[in-house]
């Protein structure tokens, strides 16, 4: 049965036929043709992989994203950003990159990141004589950052599927994510400085107090989202909720930027956001529990074991094996499908579930914004009207930054542990 659904998945995928939709079809071919088991058991397992109270967090974080983004968020923190780093050579590429760090402790996702801060960031970055495929891979590797640093979807699917803790993954998103953040900044600032772009950054700064008065509420977000998790005030389903009334609250009544005919469109949007995600999940459900039925996560831990004989040797794999994954398959659905059956592998190597997680999210978010499939990628290139082979010249210099961070991240633990251990 394995072979008929891994066979039926690469040939539904050479089709263009979406993922969710590749999973099921393929477990139905699995089931009716190469098993005895009921055909019963798709509606019932594709139920049972959504009936999980703390995947209520993705659609209340979803829509406090798109809320905070048409209240003018966004081009608070960017104003915010800007008084910040703008002063320097390459202040305003710089500028992008710190916007998306604050951005995505609000979001949680990247796409969404992508088209708050780069339909403001990308423009004015090109009218500052940056090429605009520049712009556009600045924006696209930056963006990814949104599934780091907490709040983040994917360690929320991350601990839901293999039972690790998300206030743990949450607090130990934040050391990868700051690494990520911090090298990209220096990256930019170096290239910008021996490439002679940025030049006229200084123009239209805000100074840094009244950049900080218009924006302090949007950065109050995370604290209270946070510091309610680990103050113990609420769980991180509960948190999103929070998020919700606190993006309207700020956005309509505070900012008056939000209006109630825009609140449908939004609406909108997030319930087709939210759809696409939980149609994965549940289909990686039910992929899921037939292939722990097989018996094939016992084979693969048996055949890992047998050839890698070091933790450093099977992170090694596990890195190369993510990266060729992210790049050909929605994060989400790699992570429910995959993070199950190499979690308990790396727990007998005697590595962290939570580090693992990282590892795992960090590799999956890299293939975010590299061809053939990234989203970012494709949502940066939408932004600036650009096709995805004009990026690649110049993107190929964020993957290795990004990259250098994995490596670090992989082998040295008490980036994604050290906040963990000393809160816990």
């Amino acid at each position: 049965m394995n072979a008929a659904i891994g066979l039926s998945l690469i040939i539904l995928f050479s089709l263009g036929v979406p993922i969710a939709v590749s999973i099921v079809l393929a477990s139905i071919i699995g089931i009716e043709l190469f098993s005895p088991l009921p055909l019963l058991l798709v509606p019932q397992q594709m139920f049972v992989g959504i009936d999980n109270f703390p995947l209520l967090a993705i659609p209340f974080f979803i829509l406090a994203g798109n809320l905070m983004a048409a209240g003018g968020i966004s081009r608070r923190l960017v104003d915010l950003a800007k008084s910040l780093v703008g002063g320097l050579q390459g202040g305003l590429a710089m500028t992008c990159v710190l916007t998306c760090m604050m951005f995505a402790a609000v979001s949680g996702s990247s796409v969404a990141t992508t088209f708050a801060i780069g339909s403001i960031l990308i423009p004015a970055m090109v009218n500052h004589d940056y090429p605009r495929p520049l712009a556009a891979s600045i924006q696209a590797s930056s963006a990814e950052l949104g599934v780091l640093i907490p709040p983040s979807i994917p360690l929320i699917l991350y601990g839901v599927s293999t039972d690790t803790s998300i206030g743990k993954l949450f607090i130990a998103g934040i050391g990868p994510g700051l690494l990520i953040g911090g090298a990209l900044l220096l990256f930019l600032y170096l290239f910008c400085k021996v490439r002679g772009y940025g030049l006229r950054d200084r123009e239209d700064r805000h100074d840094f107090p009244s950049a900080f008065r218009r924006a302090w509420l949007a950065m109050l977000m995370p604290v209270v989202v946070i510091g309610g998790i680990y103050g113990g005030v609420f769980t991180p389903t509960e948190a999103s909720a929070v998020a919700v009334v606190y993006a309207l609250v700020v956005g309509g009544l505070i900012y008056r930027e939000l209006s109630l005919t825009e609140l449908l469109p939004i609406f909108r949007q997030s319930v087709i956001s939210t759809a696409a995600v939980m149609l994965i999940i549940a289909a990686a459900a039910l992929f899921s529990f037939l292939i722990s039925r097989s018996g094939l996560p016992g084979e693969v831990a048996g055949w890992v074991t047998r050839v890698f004989d070091s933790p450093i040797a099977f992170l090694l794999a596990v890195n190369v094996m993510l990266l060729i994954v992210g790049m050909f398959i929605e994060t989400s659905a790699a992570i429910l499908v995959l993070a199950p059956i190499f979690t308990p592998i790396a727990v007998q190597y005697g590595i962290d579930p939570v580090h693992f997680g990282l590892i795992v999210v960090v590799n999956l978010a890299l293939g975010m914004f590299t061809p053939p499939l990234g989203v970012n990628l494709f949502a940066a290139c939408a932004v600036a009207r650009l096709s995805v082979d004009q990026l690649l010249p110049w993107l190929m210099r964020f993957v290795l930054v990004v990259l250098a961070c994995l490596i670090a991240i992989t082998y040295l633990p008490w980036i994604s542990l050290g906040l963990v251990d000393l809160l816990y």
